[in-house]
C-alpha cells in the first residue's frame, strides 16, 4: 500500500495512484467506502508501527531496570531474586496449563451435548485467494471464541478441501483443534440427520425465536456475499433443507444489509446460548458502526475517530483470541 506522508499525517493523504486505481464501474458509494477503508488501513499501519517502536522501548527499559537492580544487590540477594522470578514464572505456566486443560474438557464435553454448528466451506471456488485467507482468519477467530466460552458449541467444518484445507492446515495448532473437520459436504457427513439441518440465511422467511439443541445450524462460509446475493438460500432450497434467520430486525436496525461475517454470526449464537437473550447478544457482538441512526442516536456521516477506535478495539480483541487459539 503506497501512502504519501506530509507533515507526519500519512493517514490523511492517500496517494492519487490509489484513488485513481480503484476498480472501474464502482458506484460513488462504493468508491467512498473504499476510500474510507484505505484511510483506516493507513491509520492502522501507522498505529501498528508506533506500537512496535513503543513495545521495543518498553522492553529495553525493563531490561535495563532489571540489570541495574541485579547489579545493586549482593550475590546472595541476587540469587534469591532470580529464584523468586523463576518461581513466579513457573506459577504462571502452571496456571495457563490448568486453564488450557479446562478448555479442552469443555470442548470435549461439547462434542457430546453441545449445540452443533456447521461452517459450510463449499464456496471456496467463488472466492479469491485473499477472500479465502480472510475466511480462514474468521474461522480461527470462531474457534478461539468458542474455546473461551463457558458452554461452547460443537463446531464442524464441512467441505474442507482444496485451497481452503491447505490454508487451514497452515494455521498453528490446527491439527490439535477439537472440532469436526470434514472433506465431505454436510449432506454426506450428516445424511442421517438431514431433517435437523437448518441453514442460517438472511433471505429466509423463518425468524428464529430460540435455538433448538436437536437442530444442527449451518453458517455459510462466504466472504463478500454482496456479489452472491441469495446463494445460501438457493442452496438450502435445492437441498430441501430448513432455513432460518437471526431476529436482528426485532431488536435493532442495521446501517446496511443484515449480512454479517462468519465469526460475528457464530459469536452471536454463542452469546445467545450463554444468555438466552437475543438483544444482549446482538448489541454485544454487532459493531456500533453497523447500526443505523435510529439505534445509535447519532448521525452516520464520515468515518470519525470513534469509528476507527471501535475498529481498532475489535481488531485487538480478535488478535488476542487468535493468539489464544494458536497456543491451544
Amino acid at each position: 500500500m503506497e501512502i504519501i506522508e506530509e507533515n507526519g499525517e500519512g493517514s490523511e493523504n492517500i496517494s492519487e495512484v490509489q484513488v485513481n486505481s480503484q476498480p472501474s464501474g464502482l458506484s460513488k458509494t462504493a468508491q467512498k467506502k473504499r476510500l474510507k477503508q484505505l484511510r483506516y488501513e493507513a491509520r492502522k499501519a501507522e498505529k501498528k508501527a508506533k506500537m512496535k517502536v513503543e513495545k521495543k522501548r518498553e522492553g529495553e527499559r525493563k531490561r535495563r531496570e532489571w540489570e541495574e537492580k541485579l547489579a545493586s544487590l549482593s550475590e546472595e540477594e541476587r540469587s534469591k531474586l532470580i529464584e523468586e522470578r523463576k518461581g513466579q514464572r513457573k506459577e504462571r505456566m502452571e496456571k495457563r496449563s490448568e486453564e488450557r486443560e479446562h478448555k479442552i474438557q469443555r470442548l470435549t464435553k461439547a462434542k457430546e451435548n453441545g449445540q452443533n454448528i456447521i461452517i459450510d466451506l463449499e464456496f471456496s471456488h467463488l472466492m479469491s485467494r485473499a477472500e479465502i485467507q480472510s475466511l480462514v482468519q474468521q474461522i480461527m477467530y470462531c474457534y478461539a471464541v468458542n474455546r473461551k466460552c463457558p458452554s461452547p458449541a460443537h463446531l464442524w467444518l464441512t467441505g474442507c478441501k482444496g485451497d481452503m484445507e491447505s490454508q487451514l492446515q497452515r494455521l498453528p495448532g490446527f491439527d490439535k483443534w477439537i472440532i469436526e473437520k470434514e472433506n465431505r459436504s454436510y449432506i454426506e457427513a450428516l445424511e442421517d440427520h438431514k431433517e435437523n439441518l437448518v441453514y442460517l440465511t438472511a433471505d429466509s422467511d423463518t425468524v428464529l425465536d430460540d435455538l433448538d439443541p436437536n437442530k444442527i445450524y449451518i453458517v455459510g462460509g462466504l466472504v463478500d456475499r454482496n456479489r452472491w446475493k441469495g446463494i445460501t438460500m438457493k442452496k438450502a432450497q435445492e437441498q430441501g433443507l430448513q432455513t432460518g434467520k437471526l431476529p436482528i430486525g426485532n431488536y435493532l436496525k442495521m446501517s446496511s444489509s443484515q449480512v454479517l461475517t462468519v465469526n460475528q454470526v457464530l459469536e452471536i449464537l454463542l452469546k445467545f446460548l450463554e444468555t438466552r437473550d437475543w438483544e444482549a447478544s446482538f448489541f454485544q457482538v454487532i459493531p456500533q458502526r453497523k447500526r443505523c441512526e435510529a439505534d445509535s442516536g447519532e448521525p452516520q456521516g464520515e468515518e470519525d475517530e470513534e469509528d476507527c477506535q471501535e475498529k481498532d478495539n475489535e481488531s485487538g480483541r480478535k488478535k488476542q483470541c487468535i493468539e489464544a487459539a494458536s497456543n491451544s
